[in-house]
């Protein structure tokens, strides 16, 4: 196959990124002519929504073509029993010139021609990646990867580039602007895996995860429609609400360099906001844990996106599709809000349902 190509998102004359200072108003869109007009229908919500990708991209860089993606040449390194689920580790080729390492849960007693529910489990920031959702980390509540497993699901769990397999990842040498497109990227192709498999149905795939993890479950919920169902924990709240403004955490290599580079760590310059990104979710289902003390992602900005993105969930008549949870604990999931939220994934995917 032949090296990717760049693909940037071409809105028509008008609808470019929403600018600064609009991220937390969703009641408008911007037609072709650049005129204002209030959102009425779920046809101008998807004109907003469109610039609110463009503005993502704006700040993370495009995500390449995948009208040709390269094969997965799926290569299993490590094959682990249980009594629930087998645990292979694998690499597979993410693009022609990279290889992703992660786990492959697979429930035992999948009856042959029985499809079930897939989940891309994407881990928090630790240094040994997906082992976390394994439980091998020192962190107990982050075992949702196995714990999935166990409910019946087939999951994919993912190293994000810089941690575990990934370690030495060289984001100079790649294509992407932003370690998080290249991440979006991985993400995309985990759930080509799930696709791909006799034993999923593609119609019901989610993704999970806790910090880190969630707000990559959310970029990958943005850009990919094929996921039906996002829970993120403690993975979000608007720029202005996280540590008061201060959003040079974002900046590193493996995140969003160009907040520091261009927009000079400003959040009323930032091109996006999580207001937009949660609502262009809509009217897939979304679980959020935003804890009352979490000291990264300050419940207090999600109170305030949630009346405004749960306006965009009324507009497609499935309010009940939006579930944020406020635990009384601190950067944690809870194992009662995490129960919650499998059942959550449950209710909308189906773990053990042919």
């Amino acid at each position: 196959m032949g090296r990717l190509l760049y693909i940037c998102l071409v809105l028509p004359f008008g609808l470019e990124p929403v600018r600064a200072g609009d991220h937390q108003d969703l009641t408008w869109f911007v037609d072709e002519m650049g005129e204002h007009h209030t959102i009425r229908s779920i046809e101008d919500w998807e004109k907003r929504r469109e610039s609110i990708v463009a503005g993502f991209e704006e700040a993370a860089g495009p995500l390449p073509s995948r009208e040709s993606p390269s094969d997965l040449d799926i290569r299993v390194e490590e094959s682990v029993e249980t009594e629930n689920y087998t645990r292979q580790t694998l690499t597979l080729q993410s693009e022609p010139d990279d290889r992703l390492s992660a786990y492959l849960y697979v429930p035992k007693g999948i009856a042959p021609g029985e499809r079930r529910a897939g989940i891309v489990a994407l881990h928090p920031t630790h240094k040994i990646g997906k082992g976390v959702v394994d439980g091998q980390s020192e962190r107990p509540n982050r075992a949702y990867g196995k714990e999935l497993a166990e409910r019946g699901y087939v999951v994919i769990a993912p190293d994000y580039v810089s941690f575990g397999g990934e370690t030495d990842y060289d984001f100079a040498a790649d294509r992407y602007r932003s370690g998080t497109m290249k991440g979006i990227w991985n993400h995309m192709r985990c759930v080509d895996l799930l696709a791909e498999r006799d034993d999923v149905d593609p119609q019901r795939i989610g993704a999970i995860g806790h910090s880190l993890g969630g707000h990559n479950a959310i970029f990958l919920g943005v850009f990919d429609q094929r996921v039906k169902a996002i829970v993120s924990s403690c993975g979000w709240t608007p720029f202005h609400d996280y540590y008061g403004g201060d959003i040079k955490g974002w900046t590193s290599d493996r995140y969003l360099p160009s907040l520091r580079d261009d927009y000079q760590l400003d959040p009323d310059r930032v091109p996006f906001d999580y207001y937009e990104l949660v609502a262009a979710l809509a009217p897939r289902a979304f679980f959020s844990n935003s804890p009352l003390h979490d000291s990264n992602f300050d419940y207090r900005g999600v109170e305030k996106a949630a009346p405004k993105v749960r306006r965009i969930y009324e507009l497609y008549g499935v309010p009940d599709n939006l579930r944020i949870a406020y635990p009384d604990a601190e950067h944690d999931f809870p194992p009662a809000v995490k129960e919650e939220a499998f059942r959550w994934l449950d209710r909308w995917l189906g773990a053990g349902e042919k």
